[in-house]
């Protein structure tokens, strides 16, 4: 069983006061954490864990020490009631958790994790899901266990009532409020019984999304549609992309010279670092030899982040490429009209384009090779937005006489 005491820790500061701890003795190894504050000797009753009456606020004090020791009383028996580990770091660790044990204090450490990380894209996304969440809560913070069903119907209510928003952004914002949860609970900062999430309780589900590609034929007019410098910049990263079976448009951009060697590409892909190489198709060679030019900064191939002084600043050069893609998505535009192309069209559809010509023509496994799946499941669903053959044919069987 642990100790735990309030004690004087043996520590004498300049002016002659000693440290007020709360000590944790656990298989005779020791934790202690600080309570800032100070006493010298004279006015600490060891016996009884307390500051002697005589002393300033005596009584404030004691009841501060005494919360203190029931904190992290209460903590070792949860974590003995869990089956957890009840060392004394591990309950001295939980004790100081519970410091930082509400909902926006976590999600303050969660962002800030993402940032040291250099998650810039999803820094961007999930600081704003976290306020909006603060905005329903009125700006005030809420305990874990507040974080109920009940709760979170609301919060979906409030999102759409307040915002023109579809159903994927509101999962979205339910996602980050469950993998701060989680956290919560991994920290030892709620038990999972009041975990509000799962069967039963909020399901997460990602509702279906139609992905749409471009026709071949859509593809040879963008190909050969006249435009100015700029949406020509625009038309040559999409087809790039598209040439090199669908190309995160990210990639595309931090690619750079020394990775091509004998007509192939060799690169990592940022999303999931998967690492191989792709033979660069003759109409993507003639593309990139436009840009061939006298150092170029950083090696680039395309200019898009060659204006950046660090590209090890992963925060930096994730919000230039949103930039950028925002800034060549509207030059594309103008090359959609020269081409007379009506669909819809970004630079991520040229992933979708690839999908849908490919077809059935490819087989999953190479599929998968090409979009670097990790799963083959993921490429098959993937995929089956774009093959229709036998739905048609079947429809076709039934309504053609």
């Amino acid at each position: 069983m642990a100790s735990v005491k309030a004690v004087l820790r043996q520590n004498k500061k300049s002016d002659g006061t000693f440290p007020l701890v709360i000590r944790i003795t656990k298989d005779r190894k020791t934790t202690y954490i600080s309570l800032n504050h100070y006493f010298h000797l004279k006015d600490w009753d060891e016996k009884s864990q307390k500051v002697k009456k005589s002393y300033p606020n005596a009584a404030r004090l004691n009841n501060m020490i005494a919360k203190k020791l029931s904190e992290t009383n209460g903590k070792l028996i949860e974590l003995e009631t869990n089956n957890t580990d009840t060392s004394s770091r591990a309950i001295g660790k939980a004790v100081q958790s519970a410091k930082e044990g509400t909902f926006l204090k976590q999600a303050a450490l969660y962002i800030q994790q993402l940032k040291v990380n250099g998650k810039g894209n999803q820094l961007s996304a999930d600081t704003s899901r976290v306020e909006r969440f603060k905005e329903f809560l009125e700006g005030s913070d809420i305990n874990f266990s507040e974080i109920d069903v009940p709760l979170l119907k609301k919060f979906q209510s409030y999102l759409k009532g307040t915002r023109t928003i579809t159903e994927r952004t509101v999962v979205n914002h339910l996602v980050v409020i469950r993998t701060i949860y989680n956290q919560a609970i991994e920290n030892n900062l709620v038990d999972r019984k009041f975990y509000p999430f799962g069967k039963g309780k909020i399901k997460i589900k990602f509702p279906e999304s139609l992905k749409i590609g471009l026709s071949a034929e859509d593809v040879k007019a963008i190909e050969t549609a006249k435009v100015g410098f700029h949406p020509n910049h625009a038309r040559n990263l999409w087809l790039f992309s598209f040439y090199l079976a669908g190309m995160r448009i990210s990639d595309v951009m931090r690619m750079k010279w020394a990775d091509i060697q004998n007509g192939r590409l060799y690169y990592k892909m940022n999303k999931n670092a998967k690492a191989d190489s792709l033979k660069i198709p003759e109409k993507a060679l003639a593309i990139i030899e436009q840009y061939r030019r006298e150092k170029p900064g950083h090696d680039l191939v395309f200019p898009d982040l060659e204006s950046l002084p660090d590209l090890n600043d992963e925060i930096e050069v994730q919000t230039r490429i949103k930039t950028r893609v925002r800034k060549n998505n509207e030059q594309l535009q103008k090359v959609l009209e020269e081409a007379k192309v009506t669909k819809k069209v970004t630079m991520h559809i040229a992933r979708h384009s690839f999908g849908n010509i490919s077809g059935s023509k490819i087989s999953v496994q190479m599929l998968q090779k090409f979009y670097r799946h990790t799963s083959i499941t993921t490429t098959m669903g993937y995929q089956a937005n774009f093959i229709h053959e036998n739905e048609d044919a079947a429809l076709d069987s039934v309504v053609s006489f």
